[in-house]
């Protein structure tokens, strides 16, 4: 039987991507104030308020007409944000030569956090270079999340 989220992907996939955008994640989860479907989405220039109000009105109708999900819940469109932690693939490619931060479950060579230069995502490793020049290739069963690495300066 498919899930909510497959429901709505499937429903909602070709009018996003039509108006030029990717999908990045779809959630859906109770909060304090009901059932929420959230929508994740991204463009290379990135995201804005207009953009979600577009998609928003766009799949809407779109949904209601599908009805993947029984009963009320909030419909969000949303940018993925800065740091969220990649979760597929295309994630990973999307960032290779770029800083990331990753965090594990459990100290390696005396540390839970690493820091480097993103190189090459295998089918269960993540490969970074540090800033001491190190390439450090790490299991993904070790990996609690890997996210691009946010500085402001």
């Amino acid at each position: 039987m498919e899930s909510v989220v497959e429901k709505t992907d499937r429903a909602v996939r070709p009018v996003i991507e039509s108006m030029g955008y990717e999908i990045v994640d779809i959630e859906y989860v109770k909060k304090p104030e009901g059932m929420h479907l959230t929508i994740y989405i991204d463009i290379p220039r990135g995201i804005s308020l207009d953009d979600c109000e577009a998609v928003h009105n766009a799949v809407n109708p779109v949904l209601d007409e599908a009805d993947p999900i029984e009963g009320a819940y909030i419909l969000d469109i949303s940018s993925p944000g800065l740091d969220r932690p990649f979760k597929k693939q295309r994630d990973f490619e999307r960032n290779y030569g770029r800083e990331v931060e990753i965090k594990l479950y459990a100290p390696l060579k005396g540390k839970k956090f690493y820091e480097g230069v993103l190189k090459q995502k295998t089918d269960n490793a993540v490969v970074i270079e540090t800033d001491a020049g190190e390439t450090l290739t790490i299991e993904d069963n070790r990996i609690a999340f890997t996210r691009p690495l946010v500085r402001f300066e």
